[in-house]
């Protein structure tokens, strides 16, 4: 149990380190509010992704723009984990709109 939940943040911290890369290649028209509400609902869509215990889950990317719109890429094992992964973008506060571009690559 404890192992899992050490498991779980260091998924999380994984998928969340990319930020403070981002961070840096915002514009100077982009303000910092703007921004932080950007990541907050980029991190709250990839820790509902990881939480939800599908593995290929965890390789999605998740990106979001200032207007709310989500866009998912990367390769998950089957249909199913693709319509998991739109729905649980879909119910995130903030989310306006989801463009799911994951494709299915089954191993």
């Amino acid at each position: 149990m404890k192992l899992s939940r050490i498991a779980s943040l260091v998924i999380v911290g994984a998928m969340v380190a990319p930020l403070a890369v981002q961070a840096n290649d915002a514009t100077k028209t982009a303000t910092a509010k703007t921004w932080v509400k950007d990541s907050v609902v980029t991190t709250k869509i990839k820790a509902q992704l990881a939480a939800s215990k599908v593995t290929s889950l965890v390789n999605v990317q998740v990106d979001t723009d200032a207007n709310g719109h989500v866009q998912l890429t990367g390769k998950v094992k089957t249909q199913a984990e693709k319509d998991r992964a739109d729905s649980i973008a879909k119910a995130v506060e903030g989310v306006k709109s989801v463009d799911n571009q994951l494709t299915v690559t089954p191993t």
